[in-house]
C-alpha cells in the first residue's frame, strides 16, 4: 500500500525490521524509490543489542537514501518506535554515535532544502 503510494521521484520509503535468532541480532531493510526497489541491505551481528542493529540500519539507509537526486522527503517504516526517539533524544545514552550520526546525515537533508521532511511510521513485525 506504501509503495503503490510512493509514484515520486523525491520519496525515499526505508522499511526495516529487526530479530534476533540463536544470539545473532540481524536486520533487513528494504529501500524503495520512485515505486521501485533501490537496495536490500541485510545485517548480521553478534553481541549486540537489537537497538544498535536497528540504528545502524538507520543510520546506514538514510546516508544511502541521500544519493537519489531531489530526494525531498524519507519515510523510514520500523517495529519499533521506541528506539526511532533514541535518535533525537538530547542526554547521554548508550547509542550516542549513532544518533549523532544519523543527526548529521539528517543535517546534510534538511540543509539542502528547508521544505525536506523525514517521517517514522510504526508497523509492529506481526502484521507483515
Amino acid at each position: 500500500m506504501v509503495l503503490k503510494n510512493s509514484s515520486s521521484p523525491s520519496v525515499a520509503i526505508i522499511v526495516s525490521d529487526v530479530s534476533i535468532k540463536n544470539n545473532i541480532t540481524i536486520s533487513i531493510t528494504h529501500i524503495h524509490v520512485f515505486d521501485k526497489p533501490l537496495i536490500k541491505t541485510i545485517h548480521h551481528a553478534v553481541h549486540v543489542t537489537s537497538t544498535e542493529v536497528e540504528l545502524f540500519a538507520i543510520r546506514c539507509d538514510i546516508n544511502q537514501s541521500l544519493s537519489v537526486n531531489n530526494l525531498s522527503k524519507i519515510v523510514v517504516i520500523t517495529d519499533s518506535i521506541h528506539m526511532v526517539k533514541k535518535i533525537f533524544d538530547p542526554f547521554v545514552h548508550l547509542y550516542q554515535s549513532q544518533s549523532v550520526a544519523i543527526l548529521s546525515d539528517l543535517h546534510i537533508f534538511f540543509y539542502h532544502c528547508e521544505t525536506n521532511f523525514i517521517k517514522f511510521w510504526e508497523c509492529p513485525s506481526c502484521l507483515k
